[in-house]
């Protein structure tokens, strides 16, 4: 297999634990939400689903116990910045630091235990295609992550709830005036939002990398939170980002692995300074940030 066929077959893998994390935050964000605890929340639900699987309650069962677990987290992060009024940056941090504890309390006696992974599922005719025929050999949650991306550009292009809460997340007085429930359709955004991310922690434990680590979430969940400003707040720039993401991160693997002559550190280093560099010249374009950017974003709605 070439180093491009490598990368192809394995880059919607690598890209998914970004893809589901980055899309629950898109639809937070897109309330008006800024949700930091994504890492922690991520790496919370990881050690869930690990131990799940591990106990034999299969993949379904972790996957969902996991949702459940990051909406739970999300939550109380959703208390604290809806009833309470907290501030939604330390707010969020400090959620994402309790996850990041409550994973190693929980996932300590299942250090570096190993479990089975998902069977790959191929598409008739296109998986035996030159090259590009890995594309269409992915296990069933790299397949469910690309319809969940299809379902929520759908809904935010041509539905009254994506209507809604971009209508929320852009004047939330304006849209409590005409009888929206802005807090409780916030609060419904940061469930969905920790669950996406709870699914996000759980493939990475229980799928592409099937064995449980202390840190092995390894910043996925900031990188989730950089893609949605890569993306200027839309679906489909979201999931190209994380698609470039997951490609880079095999392409350090392939250059490793050739025998590259750079230090290994800048070549795993490689992926973040890559999502810096592009969010720097992202950010540079002030007309575009601003044509796509929430207007409420950050900031607490009070009756």
């Amino acid at each position: 297999m070439s180093a491009a066929e490598f990368i192809l077959s394995g880059m919607l893998a690598a890209a998914t634990p970004f893809l589901l994390a980055a899309l629950g935050e898109l639809v937070v964000e897109r309330s008006g939400v800024l949700n930091l605890g994504l890492e922690g929340i991520m790496a919370f639900a990881a050690a869930i689903a690990f131990i799940v699987v591990y106990q034999g309650g299969g993949h379904m069962l972790a996957f969902g116990v996991a949702a459940i677990a990051g909406a739970a987290l999300a939550m109380v992060f959703g208390v604290l910045v809806l009833t309470f009024r907290a501030n939604q940056v330390a707010a969020g941090l400090a959620i994402g630091i309790l996850g990041l504890g409550l994973s190693s309390l929980v996932g300590k006696p299942y250090e570096s235990l190993t479990i089975t992974g998902l069977p790959k599922l191929a598409l008739p005719g296109l998986s035996s295609l030159p090259v590009v025929g890995g594309l269409f050999v992915q296990d069933a949650a790299v397949w469910l992550s690309l319809i969940a991306t299809a379902a929520i550009w759908y809904m935010f292009r041509a539905t009254k709830l994506g209507l809604t809460i971009r209508a929320v997340g852009e004047n939330p007085h304006a849209a409590h005036a005409i009888g929206t429930p802005v807090i409780a359709l916030r609060a419904a955004a940061i469930a969905f939002g920790g669950a996406m991310s709870g699914v996000a922690g759980a493939y990475a434990s229980t799928v592409y990398t099937p064995l449980w680590a202390d840190g092995m979430i390894a910043g996925r969940g900031w990188i989730a939170l950089a893609l949605v400003v890569f993306g200027t707040w839309m679906t489909g720039r979201v999931f190209f980002g994380a698609c470039l993401f997951g490609a880079l991160s095999l392409a350090e693997l392939t250059a490793q692995a050739a025998g590259v002559g750079l230090p290994s550190q800048l070549l795993a280093s490689l992926p973040y300074l890559v999502t810096i560099l592009i969010l720097g010249i992202i950010s540079s374009d002030r007309r575009r940030m601003r044509l796509n950017a929430v207007a409420s974003l950050g900031e607490p709605f009070e009756t």
